[in-house]
């Protein structure tokens, strides 16, 4: 799996699953839309942990730079 997803995608992505999942819990986690809730919460939560989406790699989209995907940190 080819690593797509930027560091503030990621972030991102991790900020969403925090909310959709305390959100899961104000509706319900029973209910229909907590369990919706909690399952977008969980893809953000594993695409934001792994750095891979598998909807980036249908459509060729890659948020993450050149710099990252050779792994090298910059130096200040």
């Amino acid at each position: 799996m080819k690593r797509r997803v930027g560091v503030a995608d990621r972030v991102i992505r991790v900020i969403i699953a925090i909310v959709a999942a305390i959100a899961a819990f104000l509706v319900g986690a029973g209910t229909a839309w907590g369990i919706v809730l909690f399952i977008v919460g969980l893809a953000m939560l594993g695409t934001g942990l792994s750095g891979y989406c598998p909807i980036y790699s249908v459509f060729k989209i890659e948020t993450i730079s050149k710099k990252g995907k050779a792994g090298h940190r910059m130096a200040h």
